[in-house]
């Protein structure tokens, strides 16, 4: 009987190992940050403002949801410090929902660590990196966090203004794929009005 139920717990423990191990297989390997592009002279004071979010890319996205997400806006304020004060607006269950966090810079500029981590437990390091921009028109914005053994990765589509030219669209496609993802993996957010441009 102990033999039967010992054989039982160590199939159910090979079972759930299994499992974990195909969740964690799922997720495309997030690329190091050499592999992505760095805006050239970055321009710190020129980035900041809104920007609205018109396509997202990443690991954990799918392309099955996209009916699901509506635009939000990311304002960037820059602090004495050099590290900016980040707030997303969002529209969620019929409400405007504001997420603040910092960026601190670290030795590169447009890259950015996530200030106060330690108010995070779950999230072991997360990085930001500007991989293109021109400023006036859009960004690429590129996003790594680990968090409980997994690394999670995507890349924003930034805009000034809701819409952007299809070639920008296409060249973030381009950029997304070239780091490993699919057509599964990207998708572009239907515009609002509600909230996002408080």
């Amino acid at each position: 009987m102990a033999l039967g139920v010992l054989c039982l717990g160590l199939t159910l423990l090979g079972v759930l190992q299994s499992q974990a191990q195909s969740s964690s297989q799922d997720l495309i390997p997030a690329p190091s940050l050499r592999r992505v592009p760095l805006q050239p002279g970055f321009q710190k004071d020129q980035f900041q403002g809104r920007w609205y979010v018109v396509g997202l890319a990443g690991n954990a996205v799918q392309k099955e949801e996209e009916d699901n997400f509506m635009m939000y806006s990311t304002i960037y304020e820059l602090q004495e410090n050099n590290s900016y004060n980040v707030t997303s607006i969002l529209l969620r269950n019929q409400h405007c929902d504001y997420w603040i966090r910092t960026f601190v810079p670290s030795s590169r500029a447009g890259r950015f660590t996530l200030g106060n981590i330690r108010s995070y437990p779950q999230i072991r390091s997360y990085n930001v990196q500007v991989a293109a921009t021109d400023y006036d028109q859009f960004a690429m914005v590129f996003f790594k966090k680990t968090s409980r053994n997994k690394q999670y990765f995507k890349i924003t589509l930034y805009g000034r203004t809701k819409q952007l030219p299809e070639e920008l669209k296409e060249r973030f496609v381009r950029f997304a794929k070239s780091l490993g993802l699919t057509d599964d993996h990207i998708i572009f957010l239907t515009p609002t009005d509600q909230c996002i441009d408080n």
